[in-house]
């Protein structure tokens, strides 16, 4: 589902919708919900919002064309949520720096 859905989000015509990579579908154990982990860019707050308004406005269209496309008897409501393991992985990277730096 995540390469659908990859494939399906820069389809859109949203103007809030930027460059939007899908990083991670996770589904619910009843397989009634997937949530949509996706990035940004450029990674802002403001572009993050933007994103985040334009794909909950584009749910019920991707929801559609992924019900088109998928073999399954009920089509899996759709939740975008940033994914934040970049951040978080920037941060590390930030303090392995530090760590460093300061040995230096």
């Amino acid at each position: 589902m995540k390469e659908i859905v990859g494939q399906l989000i820069p389809k859109l015509k949203d103007p809030r919708i930027g460059f939007v990579t899908v990083t991670d579908v996770r589904m619910s154990r009843d397989n009634d919900r997937a949530t949509i982990y996706y990035t940004v860019l450029p990674d802002t707050p403001e572009e993050r919002q933007r994103a985040q308004q334009g794909l909950d406005s584009a749910t019920g269209l991707l929801r559609r064309d992924l019900g088109s496309v998928l073999t399954v008897r009920h089509t899996p409501e759709l939740v975008f949520a940033i994914d934040e393991v970049a951040d978080q992985g920037r941060k590390i990277e930030q303090i392995l720096a530090d760590l460093d730096t300061d040995d230096r």
